[in-house]
């Protein structure tokens, strides 16, 4: 079969075009994948992934690495706290989120995070202290996470938000001290962690 010459150019059109959308493409996604605004930053990424999946040991080793790239990184110092949340070393947890807050004062998550910490260690009255004042820096933490957030993570209610704990907690402790029930293990289990976008 004899191909026209038009063809040939279209297909060699074709060609250029598709070569040029892979190049754009791998440049684009090693920018958003790879790259680093801050060194630590993939890293971090990485960290918050395995966070997520449950692998609390490379979360570690992921954060701490960032921290050693660059020890003024907020989001390393946050994901190692929520990490230590979740392995329930509370104490290391909050000295995480402490450094944290040293790094950013105004982080409304590490308030939120350091909240939760305190909770769980049974200091209610600071922990209500932290909520309101993440819920001042972030009204939107009230709000909680959406339905997509729920949808990937297949949690069919809504977890409690700072917002709802902050309401229970200081109507229990407005009720005298023999009456107080702070802690609902099973339902504090359910207040999930704030993380930083």
């Amino acid at each position: 079969m004899i191909q026209q010459p038009g063809n040939r150019s279209n297909n060699l059109i074709g060609l250029v075009v598709l070569g040029l959308l892979l190049v754009f493409g791998a440049v684009y996604v090693y920018g958003r994948v790879f790259s680093e605004d801050t060194p630590g930053d993939y890293q971090v990424r990485k960290g918050n992934y395995r966070l997520e999946d449950g692998q609390y040991e490379q979360a570690i080793e992921e954060f701490e690495g960032a921290i050693d790239k660059n020890p003024g990184h907020v989001g390393a110092h946050l994901g190692l706290a929520l990490t230590r949340i979740q392995t329930g070393e509370l104490d290391v947890a909050l000295a995480e989120i402490d450094a944290t807050l040293t790094l950013d004062p105004e982080l409304a998550a590490a308030h939120a995070n350091r909240g939760i910490i305190l909770d769980r260690l049974g200091r209610h009255a600071e922990a209500l202290g932290e909520y309101r004042r993440a819920l001042e820096l972030d009204p939107k933490l009230a709000k909680g996470p959406g339905y997509l957030w729920r949808f990937l993570r297949n949690v069919d209610e809504k977890p409690p938000t700072i917002k709802d704990r902050a309401e229970y907690l200081e109507a229990e402790l407005a009720k005298p001290l023999d009456e107080q029930l702070l802690q609902l293990p099973e339902e504090d289990e359910k207040q999930r962690m704030y993380k930083v976008n």
